[in-house]
Parts: structure tokens; sequence; C-alpha cells
């Protein structure tokens, strides 16, 4: 909006109609991709309140700490007089925002499924913050960057690939994560794209019988090609699987893939190299 006291409207990732009188100045941010992207949108410095491992940018370390993804402390969130509150759709306790809605605070539910939905939610935050030009800055740079990795990789010769969210259980993702999406663009197939549910539980006979041409997964921080991966240890004893076989056990840093932020576009930009490195192998 450029006029700073017209009220606004942006529709949030529920569908919802998100109104304010006028531009936000008192911002709590219930998840670490929500502060993140509001950084990214112009926003860090209204950021009254946050949750646990809001931890990027290096300044968002400073901002007071009203709970984590498992519990909010309501009384310091509505301490803090928000005018508008951004919420983690699946990583908040619906009772608690539901609370926080009862009390008339704005809620701008966030949860980007797809890469399209990192940019436009920079946008809609940079809306109701009153910073657009920041926020479309930040936001052409990650579509110019998803763009570019798309045309460089994208038609590559495939590569089949499973994602291990955790060892045990054994999970990974289907294909409406934003994480699948990732894979897409580098030439991958996620070969449990078809799966029902979104973070599936499979048997390790399940993972064999799809004989991954690369196995990936998210480690506390980047893993150099030296270093050894726990996680996937397990795997070295299928010396028939092909991605054994071939060396392909990848890590790549979990802040820059499980955060749908500007800074997946980095963590696509590994796993496309290492997809890359894994047709080389053949």
């Amino acid at each position: 909006m450029n006029q700073a006291h017209a009220s606004l409207t942006v529709t949030d990732d529920t569908g919802a109609p998100v109104t304010l009188p006028a531009p936000a100045t008192r911002v709590v941010s219930l998840a670490p991709h929500v502060t993140e992207l509001l950084y990214a949108a112009g926003g860090g410095a209204r950021i009254v309140g946050t949750v646990s491992y809001s931890d990027y940018p290096k300044e968002a370390q400073s901002i007071p700490r009203v709970g984590d993804n498992k519990a909010l402390d309501l009384e310091r969130i509505v301490a803090l007089h928000p005018d508008l509150i951004v919420v983690w759709r699946h990583g908040n306790a619906a009772r608690q925002t539901d609370k926080l809605k009862a009390l008339g605070i704005p809620l701008f539910f966030s949860e980007p499924k797809h890469l399209a939905d990192i940019p436009a939610s920079i946008d809609k935050l940079g809306a109701l913050l009153g910073t657009e030009d920041t926020a479309r800055a930040a936001s052409t740079a990650v579509t110019r960057d998803i763009a570019a990795l798309r045309a460089q990789y994208a038609q590559l010769p495939p590569v089949r690939v499973f994602y291990q969210v955790w060892d045990d259980p054994l999970m990974t993702l289907n294909r409406d994560n934003v994480f699948s999406e990732v894979i897409g663009l580098c030439g991958g197939v996620n070969v449990f794209a078809a799966e029902a549910p979104r973070v599936p539980t499979v048997s390790t006979e399940a993972v064999l019988a799809a004989n991954p041409e690369a196995i990936v997964t998210a480690t506390p921080g980047a893993t150099k090609p030296d270093r050894p991966l726990p996680a996937l240890d397990r795997w070295k004893q299928w010396t028939s699987l092909t991605a054994v076989a071939r060396g392909n056990l990848f890590g790549i840093d979990g802040d820059l893939i499980n955060r749908p932020t500007p800074r997946l576009a980095l963590g696509a930009a590994q796993l496309c190299r290492d997809l890359d490195l894994a047709r080389k192998r053949r």
C-alpha cells in the first residue's frame, strides 16, 4: 500500500483474509521460518517476540522468546502488545492459536507448500508491514534463483531419490512437500511421491525395492564429502543398493532444506550439485 495509514488486506495460507488498519509495527513470529520470512520482507526490526530455534539471521537470536513449537506463553505474547501475529499453521497448537484469535489480535497463518509460495509469502508479509519494496526485491531474488536452477537441472536425466526425514522410525516425504518439489527441480524423482501421508513411515524393504540412485538426509550442519553421515550408515550393509554401490549418500544442512525461506534456494543448489554428481558416477 502506498498510503501509510490506509487499511490493508492480504490472504493467508489458509485462504482467510487478514486485515490491518495500518502497517504492522509490533509483530510476533511463532516459527523459525516465519522469522526468516519477516526479515526478508524488511520487518526484522519489528519482531517483538519469537520462538525457540528462530536463529537466522543472527540478529534474530536476540529477540525475546515466547515459547516453542510445543507450547506458547500466551500471557507474554499479549504483554508484548502485538498488532500482528504470524502463526505456523501445523506447527503451533491449534488450541493456543484459537485463544490468540479470540483476543482479537490479527493472525496470519503461514505454511508455504510450494516453491512459488515462498516469494508470495514474502510479498504478503511486506504488504502487512508496509515494506513492499524491500519485500519485492527479496521475492524477486528467490524467484530468479529457483528459475535458474530449474533451467539448469530439471531436464537432465532423472535421478531416483529417497529423502530420509528420520531414521527410527524410517520416514520420508510425499509429493505434497516443498522439498519434494526441490527434488524435481534438480531433475530428481522422489521414489515415495505417491504415498498418501505427507510424511509417510516406510520400511527398509520398501526402500530396497525402490532402489534409489541417491539417498539424501538433513544434517545439523553442512556436510563435507568426507564427513560421516550416521543417519545414513544403516544403508551401507546393503551393498547392492544403487545409492550405496555408487557412494551417493548425501547430507545437506537441515536449515537450508527444512525451512520454506529464501535459504531454500541454497539447499536446492546443493541438492542439484549432489544429484549431478550421482549422474557422473553412472
